[in-house]
């Protein structure tokens, strides 16, 4: 459950199961609930809106831009780059990872997610698919 004045990244898996109404939103959902404590990656951005553009069209890719340009978005500089380029190295993560991963750390935030590629990492919050 968040806490006090936490900054939160929600991964693309909680974005698209929260703005698709899946199975697990409402475990997502507290993640959501304050904008000025939310931090969305660009690669988040990037990933989501594809998703929702392909499989259900632009009403519900432009709901999840809606949202997520409410919070804070990162946009990737040089510095978030090389992190994300040490990070993929040192803990085996794809590039989209890496950068979604290095975005939480570079803004203090914590790492929402049900993705297994990061399960056990300092600083993420796993949630369990069921």
């Amino acid at each position: 459950m968040p806490k006090g004045s936490e900054l939160f990244l929600v991964d693309s898996s909680g974005w698209v199961e929260f703005m698709g109404d899946g199975p697990r939103a409402e475990k997502f959902a507290p993640y959501f609930e304050r904008e000025e404590r939310l931090v969305v990656s660009a690669i988040v951005l990037y990933e989501v809106y594809k998703k929702l553009l392909s499989a259900q069209g632009s009403s519900a890719a432009d709901r999840f831009l809606s949202a997520a340009l409410r919070a804070r978005v990162v946009p990737i500089d040089e510095r978030l780059a090389l992190l994300a380029a040490r990070i993929s190295l040192d803990r085996h993560l794809a590039m989209a990872d890496a950068m979604i991963y290095a975005t939480a750390l570079a803004s203090g935030a914590q790492l929402i997610t049900s993705d297994a590629h990061f399960k056990g990492l300092a600083e993420v919050t796993f949630i369990e698919l069921d």
